[in-house]
C-alpha cells in the first residue's frame, strides 16, 4: 500500500491518500506568524489505521522545515497529538 501526504495550499489543507485514494485531511489557516490547524478528518472506513497520526506528523514536520510559523493546535486531534509527542511542542512556542 502506498501512502502519501501533500500540502494542498490552494485548499489550505494537508491531504493523505492511500493507493491514490484520499482518506483524510487536516485544514489550516495561516495568519501573521501562525498556522492554526482547525480540523482533522479521516474517512470513517479508514479510521484506526494510523492515517491521522501520519497526516499530522507530516504536516508538523513540513511546518518545522519551512520556517518559523508558530503552530496553533485549534483542532482537538492535533492538540492531543502534540501533547502526546513532546518533541513537537516547541512548534507551539515559537
Amino acid at each position: 500500500m502506498s501512502v502519501e501526504v501533500h500540502n494542498d495550499e490552494a485548499q489550505n489543507q494537508y491531504t493523505i491518500t492511500a493507493d491514490g485514494e484520499p482518506v483524510g485531511f487536516a485544514v489550516y489557516q495561516v495568519s501573521g506568524g501562525e498556522i492554526a490547524f482547525t480540523h482533522t478528518e479521516v474517512n470513517p472506513k479508514e479510521q484506526g489505521k494510523g492515517y491521522a497520526s501520519q497526516l499530522v506528523r507530516y504536516a508538523l514536520d513540513d511546518v518545522k522545515a519551512s520556517g518559523t510559523l508558530r503552530v496553533v493546535p485549534a483542532c482537538s486531534y492535533v492538540a492531543t497529538w502534540v501533547q502526546n509527542h513532546p518533541e513537537y511542542q516547541e512548534l507551539t512556542r515559537r
